[in-house]
């Protein structure tokens, strides 16, 4: 198994809600800094959001007051809960370690889909 195990993507219409989990490896939860990605078609890999240890938490642009990013640490798991999706949301979702030298292994990353 990974590093990362990401899930919970679907085609969802505009509008709708899609929660996103992140199962993360023990030595990747020890980093405690924790964030989510994605990448859409053609485009580079962006940062979404980002929680820290004691989860306080900063978003892009884009999806402030849309997304909210969360942790479980008793589960090693970390969430994202997405509301009212556009389409220009859609990519594959990863999480992984924001920084630069501690970042582990990209997962397979989760497919969200957002339908005009």
């Amino acid at each position: 198994q990974g590093e990362f195990v990401e899930s919970g993507g679907a085609l969802v219409e505009s509008g709708g809600s899609l929660r996103l989990s992140c199962t993360a490896s023990e030595t990747m939860w020890s980093v405690y800094l924790m964030a989510w990605y994605r990448q859409a078609p053609g485009k580079e890999r962006e940062l979404v959001a980002s929680i820290s240890g004691g989860s306080s938490s900063n978003y892009a642009d884009s999806v402030k007051g849309r997304f909210t990013i969360s942790r479980d640490n008793s589960e090693r798991i970390v969430y994202l809960q997405m509301n009212n999706l556009k389409p220009e949301d859609t990519g594959v979702y990863y999480c992984n370690v924001p920084h630069p030298t501690l970042k582990g292994r990209w997962g397979q990353g989760t497919q969200v889909t957002v339908s005009s």
